[in-house]
């Protein structure tokens, strides 16, 4: 089972965000990045976890938007990896932080 999500997170800084996020990440987690597009694979299980697959967050970065995707294995998931990207996003935005998201089932 997959389940997914997107979100449209208003930003200026939208490549900035994404590169700091995967410079961050890449130290525990398999990232490919530019400066416009990003993938992220959470391992199924990450902290303890035991979840039936991988995530995947991918992420596009637009002149006025960060582009969010994340395909997860469960709904438990789901929601931890939509926890963990906002968190995370908040605390390099933390000028404009809390971001908007706006998640939607994908």
């Amino acid at each position: 089972m997959t389940t997914s999500a997107t979100a449209s997170v208003p930003t200026a800084s939208a490549s900035r965000y994404l590169q700091q996020l995967c410079k961050h990440w890449a130290h525990n987690l398999e990232v490919e990045f530019t400066p416009v597009h990003a993938t992220v694979v959470f391992p199924r299980d990450a902290r303890g976890a035991d979840h039936p697959g991988d995530g995947l967050a991918t992420f596009d970065a637009t002149d006025g938007t960060l582009e969010v995707r994340i395909d997860a294995s469960s709904d438990e998931q789901l929601d931890a990896l939509k926890g963990a990207v906002a968190r995370h996003l908040d605390r390099f935005a933390f000028r404009e932080a809390p971001l908007s998201f706006d998640w939607k089932a994908a």
